[in-house]
């Protein structure tokens, strides 16, 4: 079977899930591509062939449905350091540190998240920045953005 569109997302439309969901777990990296083979927890094989510019994979998003069966995509956890600075100033040279290594990042309401990656962490303990190791469903893949000096 090929899919070139997403049917909407479980956590907005509750009214998609169904009695039977086969589920297909991606990593990270898996929710950004557009065009891939994937294989549900059932052994259904799926084509994806997503339109150029389709927004990325999220967790909860509905490839099939037909009758009381669905198929849905899962995001697997992505293994994150959750930086938590005490104050504006120490936010500021965090976020200006690691954005000069070009590291996609995303923000909570109180804290600075990127993939785990050990020179991070030896940063943060250098510079005494708080932060949390962590297995996390992010709302967004990390994605690299092109960019230009």
């Amino acid at each position: 079977m090929i899919i070139n569109k997403i049917l909407g997302n479980i956590h907005d439309d509750p009214s998609l899930i169904t009695p039977h969901t086969e589920k297909i777990t991606l990593v990270d990296a898996a929710l950004v591509k557009r065009i891939q083979r994937l294989q549900s927890d059932h052994n259904t094989e799926v084509g994806l062939r997503l339109p150029s510019g389709h927004p990325p994979l999220r967790d909860g998003d509905v490839l099939f449905i037909e009758g009381s069966n669905s198929i849905v995509i899962q995001a697997a956890p992505t293994d994150i350091l959750k930086i938590t600075p005490k104050d504006m100033k120490e936010m500021a040279f965090a976020a200006h540190s690691l954005g000069n290594r070009h590291l996609p990042a995303q923000f909570s309401e109180d804290a600075l998240i990127v993939q785990f990656d050990s020179t991070v962490v030896d940063f943060l303990e250098h510079y005494q920045i708080a932060y949390v190791r962590e297995a996390a469903v992010m709302p967004k893949p990390f994605r690299h953005a092109e960019h230009t000096h």
